[in-house]
């Protein structure tokens, strides 16, 4: 039998690609998001949980479903949001949706999973999405910053208190095309002024980043734990114009 990875958000562009990249490798995979239509179209075989992760039965239904494909061997929380705005214009209801959709979410589903990842054999990995506004800094970006800032936290607090048995680790990708970024990516020419931005010129796809986190799952990883690495085309470390 197959060890699975639980990955949440996996409808979603990043979330699909790291399943694909996980199948490839071996792994069975458990997809977890909110629309049963399109999570079984994303890998046939695949095991499904549908469900809105502010429902807080959802962790529990997911790891129990996981579990019955085979040993859990790894968990990948790619739920995430773009909700940009000025900081003034960030209510309370946005920033509370923001916190619960990235970070408390991705808490709940590592405590529902934690029997599970510290019976397997071998170092389980676990990979959370943080985003390259975080370290940089970008104006209009203070809910999704802040909450995603609750990420990079969790994961380095996460990495700490579960090593050794269980590895810890957060991707942060900077403007990626997929569907949740279609706002912003749909417009070309908005879109190739941010492509411009980076050092290596162009956005970021999900093929970009879901091999990283696969990576990050498997035991070739076995000596990463509590580290936050940017796939971001450079944005993070680069200025290549004046």
């Amino acid at each position: 039998m197959a060890e699975v990875v639980l990955i949440y958000g996996g409808s979603g562009g990043i979330g699909s690609a790291t399943a694909r990249a996980l199948a490839a490798r071996g792994y069975g995979v458990h997809l977890v998001g909110r629309d049963a239509g399109r999570l079984s179209g994303v890998l046939p075989g695949a095991g499904t949980t549908a469900g809105d992760i502010r429902d807080e039965s959802l962790p529990a239904r997911a790891t129990q479903a996981a579990a019955a494909q085979g040993p859990i061997a790894g968990l990948v929380y790619a739920i995430g949001t773009i909700n940009l705005k000025p900081a003034a214009r960030v209510s309370e209801a946005d920033a509370l949706d923001d916190f619960r959709l990235n970070a408390l979410g991705a808490l709940r589903a590592v405590q529902a999973a934690l029997p599970a990842l510290k019976a397997a054999e071998g170092s389980p990995g676990i990979v959370l999405f943080s985003t390259v506004a975080v370290a940089q800094g970008f104006a209009a970006h203070a809910s999704v910053a802040m909450a995603k800032g609750a990420v990079e936290g969790l994961t380095l607090a996460l990495a700490a208190e579960l090593a050794p048995k269980i590895r810890v680790n957060a991707v942060a990708p900077s403007l990626t095309r997929t569907e949740l970024a279609r706002p912003l990516t749909a417009n070309e020419t908005m879109a190739g002024a941010i492509a411009g931005m980076h050092a290596l010129g162009r956005l970021g796809e999900p093929g970009d980043i879901g091999p990283l986190a696969a990576f990050l799952i498997s035991p070739e990883a076995g000596w990463i734990t509590g580290q936050i690495i940017g796939v971001d085309g450079g944005r993070s470390t680069l200025r290549t114009k004046g």
